[in-house]
C-alpha cells in the first residue's frame, strides 16, 4: 500500500526546513549573492565600457575599463578572503584606528584631493586614484558598532546618542559635504539611521534627526545648481530644460529591452548616447542587453543579500555585531535602492554607484571587503564555526565512497 502524499512530503519538508535553519545558511546566502553580483557587475562593465574605452585610449583597447576593473576585483578577493578570516575581537580593537585613518584621509582628500565632475573626493596614487570616502564608509559602520554596542543600555538618553556616535558620524559627513559629494554623505545619513535603529535609540530621535537633516540638506542644495537641478526634475518641462537627459536615455535603454533583452553587447546607449553607462547607470543596460529578467536577478541578488544580513543580524547574541551588520546593510542595500531609484526616475541624479556592479574600484574593493567582514561574523554565528570545520570532513568521506566504485567501473571497462 502506497504511503499518503502527506507522509511523504513531511520529510522532505523538515530536510529543507532544517537546512534554511542551518547555522551556516547565512555564511553561504551572503557568499553566493556577492559572488554572482561581482561577476555580472564584470560581464557588464565590459559590455557597457567598450565605446568609452576605444575612446579614451585613441581606439586602442576596447577592454581598458573592464581590465581596471577586473583588476580592482582581484584586489578586493584576497582582501575580502582576510576580512572574513579575522575574528570579532580584531575589528572590536582596531575600529578607533581604522576609523582615525578614515578621517585623516578626507582631510588630506581637501587639502590635496582631485576634483572629479565638481566634486573634490578623490586622491591621486601612482597608476590611478582612490576615493577615502568609499574606505569612511566601512570605518564609520565597525566604529559605530563598537561605540553603540557598549552605550546600549544608555541609548534611551538623547546626550548618549548624541556623543560620541552622532558627533562623530557628523563630522564624517561634514568631511565628505565639503568636498561636494552629496550623494555620499546622504548613503552615510543612511548607514547612520540603519546603526542607531539597530542600536535601539527611540524613533523620536529619528524625527528630530530628519528635521536636522533635511534642514542642512536644504542649505546646501541651494549651492550652485543644484537646487535648480532638483526642481527642474520635479517640474512638467524637465526634457525640455535638459536637466533629465541622463534619466531620459536611461528609460530609453530600460524600455527597449523588454522581457529578454536585446543581447549581451548589443546595447545602442553605450554609444555615447547615455553619459556614465558603466558607472552609475548600468541598471539600464542591464535592462537593455538583459531585459526585464536581466533586472530582476539583480533585484533578486540583492533581495538575497537583504535576506542573509538580516539573518545575521537577528542570530547573533553580539550587539557589536548585529549593529555593524545592520550599518553595512543599511549602506549597500540603501545605495543599491537610491541607485536604481535614480536610474528608473523617481529620483534626481545624485551620483551614487551600484554596488558591486558598476565601475569604480575604490568601491568595489571596500564593499566586497565589508561583505568579507560580514561573513567573519556569519562564521561567528551559534554553530557556525563546527558546521563549516566539519564540511572538509564530509567532502572527503564522499570522495572516499566515490572512489572505489570509479576504480572498479574502470575495471570493467578494462
Amino acid at each position: 500500500m502506497a504511503a499518503p502524499a502527506e507522509v511523504v512530503a513531511a520529510p522532505r519538508q523538515r530536510a529543507a526546513w532544517g537546512q534554511w535553519s542551518s547555522a551556516v545558511t547565512s555564511y553561504y546566502l551572503v557568499l553566493g549573492s556577492v559572488a554572482l553580483l561581482v561577476a555580472l557587475g564584470l560581464v557588464m562593465v565590459l559590455s557597457s565600457s567598450t565605446v568609452e574605452s576605444l575612446e579614451s585610449t585613441d581606439g586602442v583597447s576596447p577592454y581598458a575599463i573592464f581590465l581596471n576593473q577586473a583588476r580592482f576585483a582581484l584586489i578586493g578577493l584576497p582582501l575580502a578572503w582576510l576580512a572574513s578570516r579575522l575574528p570579532v575581537a580584531f575589528y572590536k580593537r582596531f575600529a578607533w584606528p581604522v576609523l582615525l585613518g578614515a578621517l585623516a584621509l578626507q582631510v588630506l582628500v581637501l587639502l590635496v584631493g582631485v576634483e572629479v565632475r565638481g566634486n573634490r573626493n578623490w586622491l591621486a596614487i601612482p597608476g590611478g586614484q582612490v576615493q577615502p570616502s568609499e574606505f569612511a564608509k566601512l570605518a564609520l559602520a565597525v566604529w559605530l558598532g563598537v561605540v553603540l554596542a557598549r552605550k546600549q543600555a544608555l541609548l534611551d538618553q538623547w546626550l548618549h546618542v548624541v556623543v560620541p556616535g552622532v558627533l562623530v558620524a557628523g563630522a564624517v559627513v561634514g568631511l565628505v559635504l565639503l568636498g561636494h559629494d552629496l550623494g555620499t554623505a546622504l548613503i552615510l545619513l543612511v548607514l547612520v539611521a540603519g546603526s542607531l535603529f539597530v542600536a535601539g535609540v527611540r524613533l523620536r530621535f529619528f524625527a528630530v534627526a530628519a528635521v536636522v537633516v533635511g534642514a542642512v540638506v536644504w542649505q546646501l542644495a541651494q549651492r550652485g545648481t543644484r537646487l535648480e537641478r532638483i526642481t527642474a526634475f520635479f517640474s512638467p518641462d524637465c526634457d525640455v530644460q535638459g536637466v533629465c537627459y541622463q534619466t531620459t536615455r536611461g528609460l530609453f535603454g530600460l524600455a527597449t529591452g523588454g522581457l529578454t533583452g536585446i543581447g549581451l553587447g548589443a546595447s545602442r546607449e553605450k554609444w555615447s548616447y547615455l553619459p556614465m553607462a558603466h558607472n552609475d547607470f548600468i541598471f539600464a543596460i542591464i535592462g537593455e542587453e538583459l531585459g526585464l529578467l536581466g533586472t530582476l536577478l539583480v533585484l533578486g541578488l540583492f533581495g538575497v543579500l537583504a535576506i542573509a544580513l538580516t539573518r545575521v543580524v537577528r542570530r547573533h547574541t553580539d550587539p557589536f555585531v548585529q549593529i555593524t551588520t545592520a550599518g553595512i546593510g543599511a549602506w549597500v542595500l540603501g545605495q543599491a535602492v537610491v541607485n536604481i531609484a535614480v536610474v528608473v526616475g523617481l529620483l534626481p541624479v545624485i551620483g551614487v554607484p551600484l554596488p558591486l556592479v558598476s565601475a569604480g574600484g575604490s568601491a568595489l574593493v571596500t564593499t566586497m571587503v565589508a561583505m568579507g567582514v560580514v561573513l567573519s561574523f556569519a562564521r561567528a554565528e551559534p554553530g557556525a564555526a563546527e558546521a563549516l570545520a566539519a564540511r572538509p570532513g564530509v567532502v572527503r568521506r564522499s570522495l572516499a565512497v566515490l572512489g572505489p566504485g570509479r576504480r572498479a567501473a574502470r575495471g570493467r571497462r578494462g
